[in-house]
Order: C-alpha cells, then structure tokens, then sequence
C-alpha cells in the first residue's frame, strides 16, 4: 500500500534531506528567529541582511543569487539539524 503524499520518485536522498518539505521563507524566518538579523549578518556577509533588512527583499534576493541561497541553507542546516545517531 502506498503512503499518501509520497511520490514513487522520492529517494533516500531526499527523505535524508534536513530542509525538505521547507520553504525559502521558512528558513530565512528561522534564521531570524534564532539569530536576529544582526547574527545573520554576521555568520553571512550579505547586505540583504545587514542594510535594511526584511524577509521579503532578502527572499527576493536569495531567489536570484544561488550561492547566496546556498550559504543561508548551509547555515540552517548547521544551526538546526539533527546529527545522525551512530551506528
């Protein structure tokens, strides 16, 4: 029997992915949370966090500049993700 929602191409690789399931917008949102856009700004040399910032022109920016949005997801995954049990 087939699990509801699950699409018959979904491999490991993504069920093992931390931000599956997440939106741009919920990461940056998080980040925010956690750090304040000061933190961010600092563990992410980016103006979109540092001059004015707002989740909206930074999603603006992120969807555009993919190291950027590589470097945000990279820092999600640091600050959030679980570390895989031993073994």
């Amino acid at each position: 029997m087939a699990v509801k929602g699950a699409s018959k191409g979904m491999t490991s690789e993504q069920v093992n992915n931390p931000l599956h399931g997440l939106t741009l917008a919920n990461v940056v949102t998080r980040l925010v949370k956690h750090y304040g856009w000061d933190g961010v700004a600092q563990r992410i040399n980016i103006n979109c966090f540092k001059s004015d910032p707002s989740v909206q022109s930074s999603l603006k920016f992120l969807r555009k500049t993919e190291w950027a949005r590589d470097k945000v997801e990279n820092l999600y995954i640091s600050t959030f993700a679980k570390p895989s049990p031993p073994g």
